[in-house]
């Protein structure tokens, strides 16, 4: 029988009475679990299509998020493919180069919500995702419904502090999302890919975050279901990725590509195509393939002429796509060139390469035709390193 120490037990603690630590582990495991939605389902699965999910495990991931955010599959698919479609130009919808920082951090879930109702950004960019009866007549019909029950179930379960407990979950999505990764994430870390936005990865974090915060790997190969690719990057939501393949209950479409090799020795379509899968690592790959031949160059320039130039420098000028540069970076490419003769070749070479991903008005077979008559520039260059760069070219498949 019920009595009254037990109804005024139920109105102070719920039905659970943990310790402080407790509901600050079962806080983080609540808000942890729906990162996981954001950057598995959302993100990975529904926009980018990296990878496929099990019916169930869909299922759970989107129930969650109806439950713990209210964010509709649809809207915020559509959403973040428009913020690719426009990375950090006019049109992306929260951009802080655009909307600047203060802004992001502040109100991003504004920008997120006012771009999630344009019927036109529905229409362009909503396509694919879930449109059953339960996604029509409950999850977006109903979007609000969802965080209410789970302000109910949090209360039922701890009393007056499940409020609080519910607030932080509140507020979790907004922060580290639509804040730290579209605000901080665009602005301020360190970049492995020159891709034409101005993403960043930021850490350490990736236990907060799910791995969000590898942006600039994420921007530069987009459709990858792994968003880490240096050693000391690790991607958490990848982890849980491989245990949901291994438990049968994910497929990784795609991740980010690498050089094979092969026999070949004419370049080919397959040689091609690989070129064009891995034209940011082998931007990177090209300056560090040169690095020595710059050093001694580098050299020869401090003594003949008075320059501030480092070897770091001109690296980073070597690994940039042509139209990335600077009005200034391209006037101190003029003076290394006008200086250096294995430097100007060098750079003539970068920009044409750059150009065999570029040309997309041109056919396969012209865009062959250019490849071949590249690594037959680079093996007559002289360079050594150059050379052997053009034959890891046409042995990569």
């Amino acid at each position: 029988m019920i009595n009254q120490q037990h109804i005024i037990s139920f109105l102070e603690h719920g039905l659970i009475n943990l310790p402080w630590w407790g509901y600050i582990v079962f806080t983080l495991a609540m808000t942890h679990i729906t990162i996981i939605c954001i950057t598995i389902y959302l993100h990975r699965h529904q926009a980018h299509r990296s990878l496929d999910l099990h019916p169930i495990i869909s299922h759970f991931f989107r129930f969650w998020l109806w439950l713990t955010t209210g964010m509709v599959t649809k809207e915020w698919a559509a959403t973040h493919r428009k913020h690719h479609a426009y990375a950090d130009v006019k049109g992306d919808p929260h951009s802080p180069h655009i909307f600047g920082l203060k802004k992001v951090l502040r109100a991003g879930t504004e920008l997120y919500q006012k771009e999630a109702k344009n019927p036109e950004t529905l229409k362009k960019y909503g396509t694919g995702t879930p449109d059953d009866w339960i996604e029509r007549n409950v999850y977006t019909k109903h979007d609000m419904l969802g965080v209410s029950i789970m302000l109910v179930i949090n209360l039922v379960l701890f009393g007056p502090i499940g409020l609080s407990i519910w607030a932080v979950q509140m507020m979790w999505a907004p922060i580290t999302a639509a804040g730290i990764i579209n605000g901080i994430g665009h602005y301020f870390g360190y970049r492995n890919f020159s891709c034409s936005d101005k993403s960043r990865n930021i850490l350490p974090w990736g236990i907060i975050i799910g791995g969000e915060e590898l942006h600039n790997n994420h921007h530069a190969f987009g459709v990858s279901a792994k968003l880490s690719c240096k050693w000391y990057e690790f991607d958490y939501g990848w982890m849980w990725i491989r245990i949901l393949s291994f438990l049968g209950l994910a497929k990784v479409k795609r991740t980010i590509p690498v050089l094979g090799k092969s026999s070949k020795l004419i370049p080919d379509y397959a040689t091609l195509d690989a070129i064009v899968r891995n034209r940011y690592n082998l931007s990177i790959l090209y300056a560090m393939v040169l690095k020595h031949d710059c050093k001694v160059e580098l050299a020869k320039l401090h003594a003949n002429i008075k320059s501030k130039l480092s070897l770091r420098k001109i690296k980073k000028l070597l690994a940039k796509d042509e139209d990335m540069l600077t009005v200034e970076e391209k006037g101190l490419i003029v003076q290394l060139k006008a200086n250096s003769k294995v430097l100007k070749q060098a750079f003539n070479l970068r920009v044409e390469l750059t150009r065999l991903w570029e040309r997309s008005t041109l056919s396969k077979d012209e865009l062959l035709q250019a490849l071949q008559n590249w690594c037959k520039r680079a093996e007559e260059s002289g360079i050594h390193r150059l050379q052997a760069f053009s034959l890891s070219l046409k042995t990569a498949c």
